[in-house]
Order: structure tokens, then C-alpha cells, then sequence
């Protein structure tokens, strides 16, 4: 195939000057977002309805394109005992990774004490209805996987739901043999389209992003970087951290093919940094995967479980968060202390709570406060206090450890491929380069050969 490809002409990548790749639009939307929302905070706020639209084109995608790529994986040649073990697999490899990611938040919060000489004094009224929500238990979210009704499912964007239910369905299509084959054919198609749409979308993404990052700026304001300024720069250490040494490791071990891996990741890893919304980035994650070289079918499973079991940036976040509290607690009640042990027994209870995060609204500080609430030697109230301190900068910390979730899932998918042995090897070596949209056309992926223009 590799020796057919580069026998073709050569596809022509030269662009014109005046044509900017995708990721030089976003990251000048991004610019030009940031500027307006600190030089005219009140009109960067308005600009919401843009981001808005984005994000509402976005997750119209989601629902047929998670359902097709499954069914396409599965029903179109997929061994259900492959299938079986690639599940196992993939979630081995999720509490592994969140695992080293909760351990690793706890370390760094404890070396830099951000929450040391914070005095808890907010007004608790700002959470609204966090407090009102409950994050479930291991049960209630095993439960909550299973759809009553699919059609619902894909209204509300209940991605893991989409996920049960598609491989469910794609099952069932194949048992059925030669009668579910215009149902494949079908599925494929809407795969290309959805695709396609996606490309559509993104001509967008720079005013979206634009919109979204001007919103932030000019709501939050810079001013706020000032106060609690040490636990955000912890969380981004900590991240940055996470991402290089334990990401990285995992990577070399894996042999991802790390260039063309960075290079796939960063138009939807700038879309979830400023989005604040994983679903924001999926499409877009989708796509460059199955372009890296990972097969349709462990796309479609990993990526859309992993935004429920494999979200490394949040409970990373969630670890370091709980423990700032305390320590501002141990600040404001010197009689009150918190041992290593306790704070141990408390990254236990966290490593199952932190599961079904995805399923709340205003997921993380659930979570949060659910776990500050469950510590009985907290002063009662104390936990509120807490979480409403650090909800004023939450969005800044919410930008950070989404993208790692982004970043952490799209790795997940090299891994897992990798792992059982299906990794493309020839379609990541021509990664954007001009041999791609020649595999694209010659293997029939229309969808992907006009996206290669695009980035």
C-alpha cells in the first residue's frame, strides 16, 4: 500500500498565503478572544452566543457519530471476543493511569501547601444548586450506563449510554447476517457525513473559540489569576507534570509515534482547553485518531467510555482540590489537624466517587463537596465554605484538566490499539503529510481527504 502511495503524484499541500491552517485560525481566535475580553470585558461577555452556537453544532454531531462508528466496528468484521478483552483492556488501563493521576495530584499539594494561610471566609450562596446535587454511587453509575430510552440518551448527550447501546445494536446486526448489511451500509455512510459535518463545524471553530475565551476573560477578568493564584499554578504544575512524565512514559512504552501524535492532538486539545466542554473536542478527537491509524472500532469504544472512566485531568484536580480545603481549614481551626493517613483513606474513597462525575451537573464541584462532606472530622459547613472559595476560579482550573482529559483519551486510544496489535503504523508515518489524502482516496475515507486541507 505504502509503495502504491508514494508511486501517485504527490497531493499538493501548498497553500496560499492568505490561507491560514485550521490551527493558526483557532490559536488567532484564541488571541483576539483574550484581547477583547480584557480591553472591553462587557461586550467579550456578550460575544457567549458564539461559543454557544459552537458548542450546541458540536454536540449534534456526537450522538450519530459515536452510534455509526461502533456499529461500524463491530458489525463490520468485529470479533466479540475481541471486543470483550479490548473492554477489559481499556479499563485496566483507565484506573491504572487515574490511579498515578490521583497519587500524583496528592504529592504535589502537599509539597506546595497552596492552601496554607488561606483563611475560609465566602459566600456559600454562589453555589446554587451544587449543593442540591449528588454524585452517584458505583452502583447508581453502573445502573445509569444502560439506556431506557436511546432516543432520550442522544437528546440529553448521554455519551456512555450512546456507548452500551450501539454495541448492543451492533451485535445484534451482525448476529443477523446478511439482513443487517444495509443497516452497515448505512452506518458507514452516516460516518462520512457526520465527518464531513465535523470539517463544516470547524470552519467555525476560530469564532467560536474566539467567543468562548473573550467570555471567560471578560467575566472572570485578569485580576482573578491574583487570588488563589497558588493552587492554579499547583494544579497546572501538576498537570504539566502528569502530562510529560507519566503520559510521556506511557507513550515510549507504547511506541506512539509521538510527533505525529502531538501534531493530531492539538486542534482538539485548544478547542477543550477554551471550551471548557470535553464534547467540544470528541468529533474532532474521533477523527484525527482514526487518521493517526487507530481502527474505527477502538475510536469508537475507548474515546466515549474514556470521558467517564479515564478523566485524568479531574481527578487529578478533585485530589488536590479536597486537600487545599483541608489545608485552609487547618489554617482558620489550628486545633483542627488532618493526617497523611486520613488524606490516603481519602484518595480511596475519591478513586470510586470520581466515576461519576461525568453524570452531574457542575460535575467536579459535586464531587467536591460531596467528598469535603463526607469527612467527619470536618467542621460541619466547613466543606461549603470551600468549594465556594475556589468556585470563583474554577473555570481557569476547569480549562486546564480538561484538555488533560482530551489528551490523556486520544492516548488511550494509540495504547489500547497498539495493545491488541491493530495500530497502522503506515497510515501514522503519512500523517499530515501530502501521502495522507492519497491513502484517503484510495481506501475510500472522502470524509478525511478534506480535512488534511483543513489543518
Amino acid at each position: 500500500m505504502l509503495m502504491t502511495i508514494s508511486e501517485q503524484s504527490p497531493v499538493s499541500t501548498v497553500k496560499k498565503w492568505w490561507k491560514f491552517s485550521l490551527t493558526t485560525q483557532i490559536l488567532a481566535g484564541l488571541v483576539v478572544g483574550l484581547l477583547v475580553g480584557w480591553a472591553f470585558p462587557n461586550f467579550g461577555t456578550q460575544l457567549s452566543f458564539l461559543r454557544d452556537i459552537f458548542l450546541n453544532l458540536i454536540k449534534s454531531i456526537i450522538a450519530p457519530l459515536v452510534f455509526s462508528t461502533i456499529v461500524i466496528g463491530i458489525a463490520g468484521g468485529g470479533d466479540l471476543k475481541k471486543i470483550g478483552r479490548m473492554g477489559a483492556k481499556s479499563i485496566l488501563y483507565f484506573e491504572i493511569v487515574t490511579t498515578i493521576a490521583l497519587f500524583l495530584g496528592l504529592a504535589v499539594v502537599n509539597i506546595v501547601r497552596p492552601g496554607a494561610g488561606v483563611i475560609l471566609n465566602a459566600d456559600t450562596s454562589t453555589l446554587g444548586t451544587i449543593a442540591q446535587n449528588h454524585p452517584k454511587t458505583l452502583i447508581q453509575t453502573i445502573v445509569h450506563i444502560f439506556p431506557s430510552s436511546v432516543i432520550e440518551s442522544m437528546v440529553r448527550g448521554d455519551v456512555l449510554q450512546i456507548v452500551a447501546f450501539s454495541i448492543l445494536f451492533a451485535m445484534a446486526v451482525s448476529a443477523v447476517g446478511e439482513k443487517g448489511k444495509p443497516i452497515l451500509r448505512f452506518c458507514e455512510s452516516l460516518a462520512q457525513v457526520m465527518f464531513k459535518f465535523t470539517n463544516y463545524v470547524m470552519m467555525f471553530a476560530p469564532f467560536g473559540v474566539g467567543a468562548a475565551m473573550a467570555a471567560t476573560i471578560g467575566h472572570q477578568g485578569l485580576d482573578v489569576l491574583k487570588n488563589l493564584g497558588m493552587l492554579i499554578g499547583s494544579l497546572y504544575l501538576a498537570l504539566i507534570l502528569f502530562v510529560v512524565i507519566v503520559l510521556g512514559t506511557v507513550a515510549l512504552i507504547a511506541r506512539v509515534p509521538i510527533k505525529q501524535f502531538l501534531k493530531a492532538v492539538r486542534e482538539p486539545f485548544t478547542i477543550a482547553f477554551v471550551t471548557t466542554s470535553s464534547e467540544s473536542a470528541l468529533p474532532k478527537a474521533m477523527e484525527v485518531m482514526e487518521r493517526l491509524g487507530v481502527p474505527k472500532r477502538i475510536v469508537g469504544f475507548v474515546m466515549p467510555t474514556g470521558y467517564s472512566f479515564n478523566l485524568d485531568g479531574t481527578t487529578l484536580y478533585l485530589a488536590m482540590a479536597s486537600v487545599f480545603v483541608i489545608q485552609a481549614v487547618e489554617t482558620s481551626n489550628p486545633e483542627f489537624h488532618f493526617s497523611f493517613g486520613q488524606q490516603i483513606m481519602l484518595m480511596l474513597s475519591l478513586m470510586i466517587t470520581s466515576k461519576g462525575v461525568a453524570a452531574v451537573p457542575r460535575a467536579s464541584l459535586v464531587i467536591l463537596l460531596a467528598t469535603l462532606n463526607s469527612i467527619p472530622s470536618l467542621p460541619a459547613g466547613i466543606g461549603a465554605v470551600g468549594v465556594a472559595v475556589i468556585f470563583g476560579v474554577d473555570e481557569l482550573m476547569d480549562m486546564a484538566r480538561t484538555s488533560v482529559n482530551l489528551v490523556g483519551n486520544c492516548l488511550a486510544t494509540v495504547v489500547v490499539a497498539r495493545w491488541e496489535g491493530e495500530f497502522d503504523d503506515v497510515r501514522a508515518s503519512v500523517f499530515g503529510t501530502p501521502n495522507e489524502m492519497a491513502l484517503d482516496l484510495a481506501e475510500g475515507e472522502i470524509a478525511f481527504a478534506g480535512a488534511e486541507e483543513m489543518g
